[in-house]
């Protein structure tokens, strides 16, 4: 299967409504709720949802299309980002300019909610520290894409369907 861009616009622009007025809502706990998503989707389904790829960083989980689709938000005037003071950090934050038109189905917002809030009032160290556990981030090398079949090697904690 394909990366599907259309859907990960979708999934970017739902999550910031979902999040909006979320003072912690910054790049990295939006990327590693989007990586749970479509991880906690395959693990359900053993499909993808967007089929994003995932790669390991220093600094935890960096989605390799997320920077051009959010350049091209921005640039299409749906989306804005601005530098902001977050405790002793500068958060990248996102803001939508106009509502998403949501084209998800039932049993994948059934996932992607439970996602949001079982994890979106997380600040980032504290997000990627949790994600840094799981399993298939655990396997990746540094640099490496991480593997969705790495999902059913998840500890309870991290399994959806566990």
């Amino acid at each position: 299967m394909k990366f599907d861009e259309e859907k990960y616009t979708s999934l970017i622009m739902y999550i910031l409504a979902k999040c909006y007025g979320k003072p912690n809502i910054g790049k990295t706990v939006l990327c590693t709720v989007m990586y749970f998503i479509d991880f906690d989707y395959y693990e359900l389904y053993g499909t993808y949802l967007t089929n994003e790829t995932y790669i390991k960083s220093k600094r935890g989980i960096k989605p390799k299309h997320f920077r051009k689709i959010t350049q091209d938000l921005i640039d299409r005037n749906k989306l804005f980002m601005r530098k902001e003071p977050y405790y002793n950090r500068i958060l990248h934050r996102y803001y939508l300019t106009i509502l998403p038109n949501l084209k998800f189905t039932a049993q994948e917002l059934l996932v992607i909610d439970s996602c949001i809030e079982k994890l979106c009032d997380s600040n980032a160290t504290t997000i990627t520290k949790y994600a840094c556990g799981d399993k298939p981030l655990l396997k990746a090398g540094l640099g490496e894409e991480i593997n969705y079949n790495d999902v059913f090697l998840r500890d309870e904690i991290y399994s959806i369907n566990k």
